[in-house]
């Protein structure tokens, strides 16, 4: 009757006579009659392998997969073909970081490997293993920015971050009874004066910023960390991950939290996810860290093995007075990125970004030749940038698309966003201009 229920009959009627009932019925008698479904489920008929293949495989066939020129924090970057086939292994098709700790070296092993070349590629003290993505881990950078500050409940926000991260932050601030105030943008990128008046009216707990910014643009934050400190506010950046192989880190520009998303690093787009968020910060604040950490110690044996530490500081003993109810983490997605770092080696991280700037400077140069587009803000770019567009660009944007091209992301009605990776050949981007051209003569 129940072939792939685990319980028998037997186990059925032993577990209703412990609670006093004599029926399955009986159970859901409290359930009224007029809510009852008493229909028949609308569920097909069963169907062999072959027929369930060709079911998803003509479901798939309705997917319209477009060469993406857009942005937006989720990019197209190349994935090594040896990632698939290690992290699908049986033995790490896992999400989450084991709790019988001690007889899972192998797990945390590779996660003390990932923190290990996040601390490094971040120029930060210590990592944490792992946040579910870029903007959870803003937002959690921002409560950890209130916990480890006294008499403050305001963070400053740059509004050059992504409103996707913006809104998230806000969700999690509302909660948390921290105010958000954001400071203003200046031609692109973030007004210092603004910053600075904010700061010096006192109780802030720290300051978000983003590098690059949402709009593509390389900001110069050489100085904020100091004037951040000064009032005794802690210094967050978000960035995402790939571009730390090429600019400043946040380790190099002082910041106290370094945040972002770690999709870059290799993990293909996927409709949405699953990503990774990663999270960094200095030696005073892994305390106050969500998520877990992994470290290394030896045994009685004196080999080197890996343990679960800092756990204290979580949910399993302070529960709503916890720092953050993250406790797992995106373990195979930090097994991902760990492999692709590996693979790729820093000559290969660079290499990436290089071919990701390189291309998204030739694109720009070539649309900007069109005379049908100008840049949004005269400041340097890293692989996207934002340009204004001399025509309609929604009716762009689906010319594009039936030419097969996901076109920039629109920013605002004359505003369009373009990114470009290393997964861009310079095929590909000279036939979207031909195409825009085309396009502009015809109008």
């Amino acid at each position: 009757m129940y072939k792939y229920f685990p319980h028998t009959e037997e186990d059925i009627r032993l577990m209703l006579e412990r609670i006093g009932v004599k029926s399955l019925d009986d159970l859901y008698s409290e359930v009224p009659e007029q809510i009852r479904f008493k229909g028949d489920y609308d569920i097909p008929e069963a169907k062999s392998e072959i027929e369930v293949r060709r079911f998803f495989e003509d479901l798939c066939k309705k997917n319209n997969i477009l060469t993406c020129f857009a942005g937006a924090g989720v990019y197209d970057h190349y994935t090594p073909a040896i990632i698939p086939y290690i992290i699908e292994r049986s033995e790490y098709l896992t999400s989450y970081t084991p709790y019988q700790a001690e007889i899972s070296q192998g797990t945390l092993h590779y996660i003390f490997e990932y923190q290990s070349m996040m601390a490094e590629l971040t120029g930060m003290d210590i990592s944490n293993a792992s946040m579910y993505d870029g903007t959870t881990a803003t937002a959690e950078a921002v409560l950890m920015a209130k916990a480890a500050t006294k008499k403050t409940d305001t963070v400053l926000v740059s509004e050059t971050i992504d409103p996707k991260t913006l809104d998230v932050i806000n969700t999690y601030a509302h909660f948390h009874g921290v105010k958000i105030e954001t400071i203003r943008q200046k031609n692109g990128v973030t007004d210092k004066a603004d910053m600075e008046e904010k700061l010096a009216k006192g109780g802030v707990a720290g300051v978000v910023v983003q590098q690059p910014n949402y709009y593509g643009i390389i900001e110069d934050y050489d100085d904020v960390a100091e004037k951040c400190h000064e009032k005794k506010a802690l210094f967050i950046i978000n960035s995402i991950a790939a571009d730390l192989a090429l600019l400043k880190t946040p380790g190099e520009l002082g910041a106290d939290i370094a945040v972002g998303e770690g999709q870059s690093l290799g993990i293909p787009m996927s409709f949405g996810g699953p990503y990774i968020g990663y999270m960094c910060c200095t030696e005073k604040l892994m305390r106050k860290m969500p998520g877990r950490i992994v470290g290394e110690t030896r045994d009685n044996r004196g080999q080197r093995v890996f343990v679960l530490t800092l756990q204290a500081r979580e949910q399993h003993i302070r529960r709503q007075k916890a720092t953050s109810n993250i406790c797992s983490n995106e373990s195979l997605m930090a097994l991902f990125v760990t492999v692709y770092m590996a693979v790729m080696g820093k000559e290969g991280l660079k290499e990436a970004a290089s071919l990701s700037y390189s291309g998204a400077h030739y694109l720009c140069d070539r649309l900007i030749k069109t005379g049908k587009f100008e840049l949004s803000y005269d400041q340097p770019f890293f692989n996207e940038f934002c340009v204004k567009y001399n025509g309609n660009v929604d009716s762009l944007q689906e010319k594009l698309k039936e030419n097969g091209i996901l076109g920039g992301i629109k920013v605002s009605d004359n505003d369009i966003m373009f990114a470009v990776t290393e997964n861009r050949s310079k095929e590909e981007i000279d036939n979207m201009v031909n195409i825009v051209e085309e396009l502009t003569k015809a109008i």
